[in-house]
Order: C-alpha cells, then sequence, then structure tokens
C-alpha cells in the first residue's frame, strides 16, 4: 500500500528512527511545510519507513544522509518500540519502530534536504523536556511518545 493509504487507515507498519547525540544534547530536526504529514513540526533527528527488504540499519544509514546529509555514524540498535498516534487530517500513524541512537562529537556536518528538513539544532534533553511541556504542539507525536514512554531504553 501507499504510504498516505496506510496513514489514513491507521495501519500497523514497519518503521526506523534515529537520534543523533552529542553528550546530553539531541540533534532535532523541523520537518519540512511540504510533507504531507506534521508539517513543521519538530522531530528527533530522522525517522523514515524501511524500503521492502531493507535492513533497519540500512535504512538508519540511508535516511541520516538522504534528510540531514549526514554520513560516518555508526547507528546502535536501541530495540523496537510501537505506538499509535493521531497525526491529524485523518491519519493515524501505527507504527512498530526500530530505533538507533548514533553518537557524535561536535562539529558534526550537517546538510539538510529542504524537501525534508526546514530546520535543525543541538537541544540538550533537559531543555527539550522544558520545550515540549511548555508546548506540546510544536513537536511531532512520535517524538513526546519516545520521550515520554521509552526514553529509558532509547537514550539509556
Amino acid at each position: 500500500m501507499d504510504k498516505l493509504q496506510v496513514h489514513h487507515a491507521g495501519i500497523r507498519h514497519k518503521a526506523v528512527s534515529v537520534f543523533v547525540m552529542n553528550g546530553d544534547r539531541v540533534l532535532i530536526q523541523r520537518r519540512a511545510l511540504g510533507k504531507y504529514h506534521t508539517p513543521g513540526l519538530w522531530a528527533n533527528t530522522c525517522c523514515t519507513h524501511p524500503m521492502w527488504d531493507e535492513a533497519p540499519l540500512d535504512c538508519a544509514v540511508r535516511r541520516l544522509d538522504e534528510e540531514l546529509g549526514i554520513g560516518g555514524l555508526a547507528p546502535v540498535h536501541r530495540g523496537q518500540v510501537e505506538y499509535r498516534a493521531d497525526l491529524g487530517g485523518g491519519m493515524v500513524e501505527h507504527e512498530v519502530v526500530d530505533v538507533f541512537v548514533a553518537t557524535t562529537g561536535p562539529g558534526l556536518a550537517v546538510v539538510p534536504n529542504p524537501d525534508e528538513v526546514m530546520d535543525h539544532r543541538w537541544v540538550s534533553l533537559e531543555m527539550l523536556d522544558t520545550e515540549i511541556a511548555a508546548g506540546p504542539e510544536r513537536f511531532t507525536p512520535w517524538l513526546r511518545i519516545y520521550l515520554a514512554q521509552h526514553r529509558a531504553q532509547i537514550l539509556g
């Protein structure tokens, strides 16, 4: 099925999410306004749906490059999480997500694809929690779910 059909029907499907960390800071992105769901909202570093028969790690590496021009990192698998969230506009995200964390030092080159990402920034986890509490509507449902329900598994 087309991903738009899947989201309108709320069908459970595979996904991949990546968090790039530099110490206690995470790289987050603001989704491009042309995205068909949750445009303009802040999300974790990147996420996507794997291609047919694509290994989750290969998908994570591919998407870091496609969305943010990031290469050379070694994402570590942190397991799977499942969630269901209303995306608005009659769409529901019901995903089984392979979650990865990649660590980096200062100076990571980030070259966002404007079709995917309108902004990006590094933020401490403490500040991200504060920002989400003050304005949850500015953040994607999955980022809020990851941090509220799966933080220990994902971020250790």
